[in-house]
């Protein structure tokens, strides 16, 4: 497997900065996931990694080469792309053995490594079906069975479970995630979804406007970001934020609760105006202001509000965290 190094990558369209001095480097075996809104340079910056855009500036280092000017087939990258990119009327087999037949691999040798690859993702029993004849999730399994088949050094996986629908890709998040594990494969996976991105990634790189805003697991990401961009996009909903003169206070939506349920003395009260609560199952989301501002708490059902009362609510210090007006960033109190 293979250590992925970006140093200084940029990549310009005229005046547009999609890629802006991004500095990266992936673990041998690491699943990275570059999470994002649309527009933010991930794919971009995917695209780069794989060959398929020239970078305005910076180095690409695989296990310490530079592959800048190396041709996409020469990096030792494959890529699962958001669309599957499958052939109609090849077979699942034949799907999967395209990039070795290229290559003029023999035929033995092909069996062997489509079985393997197949095997690896449970779609032996697939392997004389067309793709018409498959459903989504498997066809997005002979799309990674192809990617992997030629026992790639760095897998590039851009939105590849964008397309199924929502109770498959939980279950496709969780195979995707026990596959990459088992082959140890260095991968670098793109999406919009912080839901993905959380449960999948080893490291979350959070980009936007063309450069890297924060790096880190995903417990750090989403207890401790960065800055109010970051705190904004992961969560869901997305973190609280109040007016504190110079300083934004960010409350996650899970630590505003109930005075009564907060035994902490070092805590921060409000007078909370509760205008809606969205009934989810097992939880409520509540809608309300304090003072003129929005916030949303997350509540047990066990703990039940009523909409258009106002309650007493708190929070730990220790759960609240401060950024700068100004900047953005995060600052200690």
């Amino acid at each position: 497997m293979s250590v992925v190094k970006l140093s200084g990558l940029k990549k310009h369209f005229g005046k547009v900065r999609a890629v802006d001095g991004v500095d990266l480097e992936i673990a041998d075996g690491e699943l990275l996931v570059l999470l994002g809104p649309s527009g933010s340079g991930k794919t971009t910056l995917m695209r780069l990694c794989a060959g398929l855009e020239a970078p305005t500036g910076g180095e690409i280092l695989i296990d310490g080469e530079r592959v800048n000017d190396v041709p996409p087939r020469k990096r030792g990258i494959a890529m699962v792309f958001q669309s599957y990119a499958l052939y109609p009327h090849k077979t699942v087999f034949k799907n999967i053995a395209f990039p070795l037949s290229i290559e003029g691999m023999d035929r033995g040798n092909i069996t062997q490594k489509v079985e393997w690859a197949a095997g690896l993702l449970g779609i032996g029993h697939l392997l004389e079906r067309v793709p018409s004849q498959l459903s989504g999730g498997e066809r997005q399994r002979v799309a990674i069975a192809r990617a992997l088949v030629r026992r790639p050094r760095v897998l590039l996986m851009d939105e590849p479970l964008s397309n199924l629908d929502a109770k498959v890709r939980h279950t496709a998040r969780d195979e995707l995630k026990k596959f990459q594990r088992e082959i140890g494969v260095t991968t670098i996976y793109v999406t919009h979804d912080q839901v993905e991105a959380m449960g999948l990634g080893d490291r979350i790189a959070v980009m936007n406007n063309g450069v890297v805003r924060q790096i880190g697991t995903p417990d750090v990401i989403y207890h401790d970001p960065a800055d109010t961009f970051v705190a904004g996009f992961v969560g869901m909903p997305p973190m609280n934020f109040l007016d504190s003169g110079d300083t934004v206070i960010g409350i996650r939506p899970e630590a505003f609760l109930p005075a009564e349920l907060i035994t902490d003395p070092d805590r921060m009260d409000f007078q909370f105006r509760i205008e809606r609560v969205e009934n989810l199952g097992s939880y409520s989301l509540v809608y309300g202001k304090v003072g003129s501002e929005g916030v949303i708490a997350n509540l047990s059902r066990r703990h039940p509000v009523e909409e258009g009362t106002e309650r007493a609510f708190s929070m730990r210090r220790a759960d609240v965290r401060y950024y700068d007006k100004a900047s953005g960033r995060r600052i200690m109190p």
